[in-house]
């Protein structure tokens, strides 16, 4: 079983005996881990059906996955959704996939959706509906729908080792490995690394099975050095954004969760702390790793270049891994990029208002700042 049991049980225990009593946490824990619980029955049932309905995607092949990897906030939503629009070339994964990794259950959502249209669309009114009310307060910071690219960190989610855990078990020292999978016992890594790669050959297999997996995930910034042996022949695609912009923006994703649950969390809090110091060893972890992958395999993304000229970051990224740019991605690229061009974030915070400052920065990424001609 490719479930971390030893993660779940501790955080249990975190959240029910070790710290005080609150009536609002209590609930959220028990409601959210009964959900789980049961999205996890639903799911694993569903796997399991595809060993008898679709037992091919055992056979199907993951070549060269292109996984796109940089901590929070820096760029890796905008770089996916760029390079989702080269059809040809790549399959990348959706929102509604991660919730359901299982070839059964999207094979019955695709057919629902075909039949609601047929129809007149009264399904798809009704989940839009439901995408406004649960996700659009995040739309200013990450706008997530069903039927769009999203990052496959929410396939991690069911082995129980995702940062997402950290929306409803605050804690992060106790909980490290969840967010940093490099960091498990070798045993315990391999389970999770099996489990995933069974979900991309389930992905493939029932959505491209000839085309290349466009995999983007935060999380695996604490994950890289497993990717790399489950997948040696991948590449690698990072983004460097300035932390001071990004590790603020990462704190305060999580933070009105967190307020939810446990009002008492103050914004200037140890947690909020330990928080940030996670995404600043995904940094440092992802700057050691660049030197242990084949330059052929690896690209670096600069931030500003990638807001600034999309189209030109994207054309330098093809040269780099000697991708054909076909005329049909070219024209849907440029006008992406208009688009772009256009938006403005509103989701703006300093490192202060969490209680970090710029000189803890430069104290932990002094080095990567100066690697990359950043400002200290």
């Amino acid at each position: 079983m490719d479930f971390n049991y030893r993660l779940f049980a501790k955080a249990l225990w975190l959240s029910f005996c070790r710290s005080p009593f609150r009536l609002r946490r209590w609930a959220y824990t028990i409601f959210f881990t009964g959900l789980f619980g049961l999205m996890w029955l639903v799911v694993m049932v569903g796997r399991a059906l595809d060993y008898l309905l679709f037992p091919g995607f055992r056979r199907q092949p993951v070549r060269q996955p292109v996984f796109i990897i940089a901590p929070p906030r820096s760029g890796t939503t905008l770089a996916q959704k760029l390079l989702s629009l080269d059809e040809e070339r790549f399959v990348h994964v959706k929102l509604y996939h991660t919730i359901f990794p299982a070839i059964c259950y999207q094979r019955l959502i695709q057919a629902l959706g075909r039949l609601d249209r047929w129809l007149g669309g009264l399904l798809a009114r009704l989940v839009g509906w439901a995408e406004r009310t649960w996700f659009g307060g995040w739309d200013q910071m990450h706008k997530m729908r069903f039927n769009q690219p999203e990052e496959d960190d929410g396939f991690f989610l069911y082995c129980f080792v995702s940062e997402a855990i950290f929306l409803l078990f605050p804690y992060v020292e106790e909980l490290w490995e969840a967010g940093f999978p490099d960091a498990l016992p070798a045993a315990e890594r391999r389970r999770v690394m099996r489990f995933y790669r069974r979900c991309l050959q389930r992905h493939l297999y029932a959505n491209g099975p000839d085309k290349t997996l466009l995999s983007k995930a935060t999380q695996s910034s604490g994950a890289v050095e497993s990717l790399l042996e489950t997948f040696p022949d991948a590449k690698f695609i990072t983004i460097i954004r300035h932390p001071y912009q990004s590790v603020a923006s990462h704190v305060s994703v999580f933070y009105p969760v967190w307020r939810a649950h446990s009002p008492e969390i103050a914004k200037a809090s140890p947690l909020s702390k330990a928080y940030a110091r996670l995404a600043v060893e995904w940094f440092k972890h992802l700057f050691r790793f660049r030197t242990r992958v084949a330059p052929q395999q690896y690209y670096c993304i600069d931030y500003r270049e990638l807001v600034r000229d999309p189209l030109q970051a994207i054309e330098k990224l093809y040269a780099h891994f000697g991708w054909h740019m076909s005329e049909a991605f070219r024209q849907r690229l440029a006008a992406a990029t208009q688009t772009q061009r256009q938006f403005k974030s509103t989701h703006q915070y300093s490192l202060e208002e969490f209680g970090l400052s710029k000189e803890w920065i430069q104290q932990e990424l002094g080095e990567l700042l100066d690697f990359y001609g950043l400002e200290r």
